[in-house]
């Protein structure tokens, strides 16, 4: 079977062959990768990938429909030839990776263990940040493994799932969370289920973006969700803006409500053979693995840009004194000092 993702990236190129190289251990076997107006080369990286035959590049630099950025580029997926030709779909970003629990570990294991189902609901597991204030160039799946527990009653957002969904035509469009556009003389066909097996009520075929609380929804597979990464990743992130809703500034309330360090998870790491040894391929290029050295020094010294100018200073020192985050280094706080310095200089420059 084809198994398709859907992704939209802008300025995340230092995390894309990682990325990649995991899901394609998973089993995916199609990617579908919108990208918006990079400045960090992810778009030269996608159109080398695209050249590899590995991956279909499609540019979402806009005009955008009033549902923003990744609407937009769902809104065109479901005219593209490559969902037409996809058995399941699942929209992702790049911060989500698939964690399969049984059998070796890939879709074809989980759909062993649900052959019924037309559609999985693959629920959020937050990783938090974990105390790491400086952007480092390594795997995020071995940087951050501290997490939420199994078991969540609030915030809700602990809760949203993407949808793993069978391409047979119950749904005629892709969404972020879930497919859309039902056909009604197919919806009493669909069969749902939740990442822990079991069947879900009706009211998950036309709604619900998010599983139920108080109980443990990872049996069988979850979504890992890395929607921080380390205090300086949080602040280009702020930069960079929300591909649903861009309007929408991210700030120290986002920050509390996913920095969950509680619990320890490193169960993905099941796929570390594989992903390594498919991360290594995708590396052995010399034009990917300059590209990937040119997107990481693009991060560095775009988070040195930023922490001139006060908002995002002001935001990275919220960060640092953020109740949820472990003790910060004192060699953090000293270079907040530092560029705090300079800035000061630069403003009475200007003045």
């Amino acid at each position: 079977m084809r198994h398709l993702a859907i992704l939209c990236v802008r300025n995340e190129g230092a995390f894309l062959l990682e990325w990649l190289a995991h899901h394609r251990a998973v089993g995916f076997t199609d990617f579908l990768v919108f990208s918006n107006d990079c400045a960090d080369g992810t778009d030269t990286m996608l159109d080398r990938l695209a050249e590899m035959g590995l991956l279909t590049h499609v540019r979402n630099d806009g005009p955008f429909d009033k549902g923003g950025i990744q609407f937009t580029a769902l809104k065109a997926a479901a005219k593209h030839v490559s969902v037409n030709q996809a058995d399941w779909i699942l929209p992702l970003d790049i911060d989500e990776f698939v964690n399969i629990h049984c059998g070796d570990h890939t879709l074809g294991a989980l759909h062993k263990a649900l052959p019924n189902a037309t559609a999985i609901t693959l629920t959020w597991r937050l990783f938090g940040a974990a105390g790491q204030v400086r952007y480092q160039d390594a795997p995020v799946l071995e940087t951050f493994k501290r997490c939420a527990p199994a078991v969540m009653h609030w915030p809700w957002r602990a809760a949203m799932f993407k949808t793993l969904y069978r391409n047979d035509g119950t749904y005629r469009k892709p969404g972020v969370h879930r497919p859309r556009n039902p056909d009604p003389q197919k919806l009493e066909r669909a069969r749902w289920f939740d990442g822990n097996g079991d069947p879900l009520p009706d009211q998950f075929r036309k709604k619900r973006i998010f599983s139920n609380f108080g109980k443990d929804n990872y049996g069988l597979v979850q979504l890992n969700h890395y929607p921080l990464g380390a205090m300086e990743s949080f602040v280009l992130k702020a930069d960079r803006g929300r591909a649903v809703h861009s309007d929408h500034l991210l700030g120290l309330d986002y920050w509390i409500e996913r920095n969950f360090n509680t619990d320890t998870d490193t169960s993905i790491q099941s796929l570390a053979g594989p992903r390594n040894a498919a991360l290594a391929d995708l590396r052995a290029d010399k034009t990917l693995s300059k590209l990937h050295a040119q997107a990481v020094s693009w991060r560095q010294a775009r988070f040195e840009t930023l922490l001139r100018l006060e908002p995002f200073r002001a935001l990275f020192g919220r960060l640092l004194m953020a109740p949820a985050s472990l003790p910060v280094p004192r060699e953090a706080a000293r270079f907040m000092v530092q560029h705090a310095n300079l800035a000061r200089q630069e403003n009475d420059h200007q003045l």
